[in-house]
């Protein structure tokens, strides 16, 4: 099994790799800690294939076990279903002695860990990621929040779990279009950390390519991301660097309802888009567009999204802006993100005629 250590003073916590690991969820959270209830939130396509393997792995370890199971898609990360999940976790009279596991993908990890911060003002969480994106990047780093009508993730803490369990043999039940949307993240990591891995990513042809090291894949993301949390956890600065493409990726999500793209499509476009105006702003290296729009094409990623006319007002509601400023993640080169500081209206002018 690999493991990493997340090293923050007070909240350290492992971050365990390895097939098969759902069903040994109960003994390796049995082996750390010592909750009498556990409550675990899922959605409805996630309990259809693992619900019962970790429920009956928990209940096994003598853990009393409450499942509630949300409706897939990025809806539910809402203020409704947070009170819901608030309401059904006090009836299950928990208290903070006991623990909540986010078993599925970045909406309920998101979702569950901001009610897990909120509730009783904090009780101990678990990740159990069961999509590449999850894995990869969401679980990892404490991040959680819900979307608002005015835009994604605009309502949140930072709160990080107490264990991240990463079963990759999970990841052999996704459909070739989640597959790939959590790929998008995996591109990201190559891109702003690790020319090595974006080499490894360019001699894969296809999603077989891909499964066949997906554990040193998945090992290789977290380990990234783990250095830059240990770094900055709050954001402030370094951490900045693994939003690349999102500013622009969570336009196209707004601009989209969240329904028509999935968060990895819209991120894998906003790469492109930001290093196209990159380019053209000499900062980034020529040609870096190109390559990574071949890498999008092999992988069926869109690298061709019509957005809406008007976008400086989404832009505005961009966590990274300071105002009449806004910190954009561009690249050095390959391997090697930097952050670039400019005057939001500046920016949002070069993304309109951009996309004109």
């Amino acid at each position: 099994m690999k493991t990493l250590r997340v090293n923050l003073v007070g909240r350290e916590y492992d971050i365990l790799i390895e097939k098969n690991l759902l069903c040994k969820s109960g003994e390796l959270i049995k082996e750390r800690f010592s909750p009498s209830k556990i409550f675990i939130v899922t959605d409805d396509n996630v309990n259809a294939i693992y619900g019962s393997i970790v429920t009956e792995s928990l209940k096994d370890s003598g853990f009393e076990v409450k499942l509630v199971s949300l409706t897939p898609g990025e809806q539910t990360k809402s203020l409704e279903q947070l009170s819901y999940l608030y309401s059904e976790a006090l009836a299950f009279s928990m208290t903070r002695s006991d623990m909540v596991i986010a078993l599925g993908g970045g909406v309920i990890g998101d979702l569950t860990g901001l009610m897990a911060a909120t509730l009783l003002r904090g009780i101990p969480f678990v990740q159990i990621p069961t999509t590449l994106l999850a894995q990869v990047d969401s679980s990892v780093g404490g991040k959680v929040a819900i979307d608002v009508k005015e835009g994604k993730n605009l309502v949140g803490a930072f709160y990080q779990p107490k264990l991240v369990i990463i079963d990759t043999a999970a990841l052999d039940t996704l459909s070739d279009r989640i597959f790939f949307d959590g790929l998008a993240e995996v591109i990201k990591y190559g891109l702003i950390a690790d020319d090595m891995l974006f080499n490894k990513l360019e001699n894969c042809q296809n999603r077989n390519d891909i499964s066949k090291c997906i554990d040193d894949i998945v090992y290789t993301c977290c380990d990234i991301k783990r250095k830059v949390v240990e770094e900055d956890e709050h954001d402030t600065g370094l951490r900045m660097i693994l939003n690349f493409g999102h500013t622009l990726g969570h336009v196209v999500e707004k601009n989209y309802n969240y329904e028509t793209y999935t968060h990895g499509q819209a991120v894998a476009y906003g790469m492109y888009l930001i290093s196209i105006i990159g380019e053209k702003m000499n900062v980034m290296q020529k040609g870096t567009a190109d390559k990574i729009c071949l890498m999008l094409k092999k992988f069926d990623l869109p690298y061709n999204i019509k957005l809406a006319d008007k976008i400086s007002d989404t832009l505005g509601l961009d966590k990274k802006n300071d105002g009449s400023n806004i910190n954009i993640v561009l690249l050095d080169r390959i391997g090697k993100a930097i952050i670039h500081k400019m005057p939001l209206s500046e920016f949002a002018d070069m993304v309109q005629k951009e996309i004109n």
